[in-house]
């Protein structure tokens, strides 16, 4: 497999677990390199625009660092229940 489409495949998988508070949603992500997983997140806040659209953004303002602190600190302990192969 090329490149390319290693990477093609890696973005098309979904995720291995969501989570959410509020408008803050974390995705994490699982990658296998031989007998190794590997997990990253990323973080994302909704929001409506001025047409009543949804929309992402990963930019966080002052009153959702509380929220994405409490996020971060859960999706750690997600991380860590699917590195012992515990998680739900």
């Amino acid at each position: 497999m090329t490149t390319t489409a290693k990477k093609a495949s890696e973005t098309t998988k979904p995720p291995v677990a969501k989570l959410r508070i509020g408008l803050i949603n974390a995705n994490i992500w699982q990658r296998t390199t031989g007998e190794d997983n590997f997990y990253s997140v990323s973080f994302e806040r909704r929001y409506k625009d001025a047409e009543g659209n949804w929309q992402s953004t990963h930019s966080y303002n002052v009153d959702d660092l509380l929220s994405l602190a409490k996020l971060a600190d859960q999706v750690h302990t997600e991380i860590l229940k699917l590195r012992s192969g515990q998680a739900d």
